[in-house]
């Protein structure tokens, strides 16, 4: 774990993680067995001296920098698989994965949001975002948007919602998929400099842009 590599030479490295409330929730399969999901990760960190804090709501973290909270479904992105279902006091409910979240980081150009896997769908985390801040351009995209499975028609709407916001740059990550960020590319206008499949090193500079290392050159 990071948190116990990185202590042994800052005692206060990774020490708090922000999440939001029903990360840890038990989740149940379609024959009744459960899963512990992260509680296993919530022992272990928390036998390091590292704490979860969760967030119902949107909060800065520091200037400029904001996590997101649960993000509210106002579009119909399915961005989740499986049978999974949660338990809840009023019974069991479907997983839609709840507790996805983002980073927001304020610059003089738009925003940075920074994803995770997108389960929220990334048009409902933008919408999210703007409600909390200010109007302000969606400058970059990076990270996870979960689209790897996309039909044709939801990554046309997926890319002109996109172009609405004014991104600029695309970093998609892992269950982005290679197709989903071509196809958004091409939706957005963007260039292989500017729309790419990430990979471990790749990395976005404000000024600079992506730095894709070999990938796409």
């Amino acid at each position: 774990m990071l948190r116990r590599e990185l202590a042994k030479k800052n005692p206060q490295a990774l020490r708090r993680a922000h999440v939001a409330p029903g990360i840890f929730a038990v989740r149940v399969q379609s024959d009744g067995r459960e899963q512990d999901g992260l509680l296993p990760l919530r022992r272990d960190y928390e036998a390091l001296g590292g704490t979860f804090v969760e967030h119902p709501k949107p909060i800065e973290l520091a200037p400029g920098v904001w996590f997101t909270g649960p993000v509210p479904r106002r579009h119909p992105e399915r961005n989740w698989g499986g049978n999974l279902r949660v338990r809840t006091p009023s019974g069991l409910v479907e997983d839609t994965v709840a507790e996805d979240s983002s980073i927001v980081v304020d610059t003089a150009v738009g925003s940075v949001v920074i994803t995770g896997c997108g389960h929220a769908g990334i048009v409902n985390i933008l919408d999210h975002v703007r409600d909390f801040r200010a109007p302000a351009t969606v400058y970059a995209v990076i990270g996870g948007l979960h689209l790897f499975s996309a039909a044709d028609e939801h990554l046309e709407w997926t890319g002109t919602k996109l172009r609405e916001f004014g991104v600029k740059h695309l970093l998609g990550a892992h269950c982005t998929g290679i197709e989903a960020v071509f196809r958004l590319r091409n939706l957005l206008g963007l260039t292989r400099q500017t729309a790419v499949v990430a990979a471990v090193g790749a990395s976005f500079s404000l000024g600079k842009g992506i730095n894709p290392l070999g990938l796409a050159r």
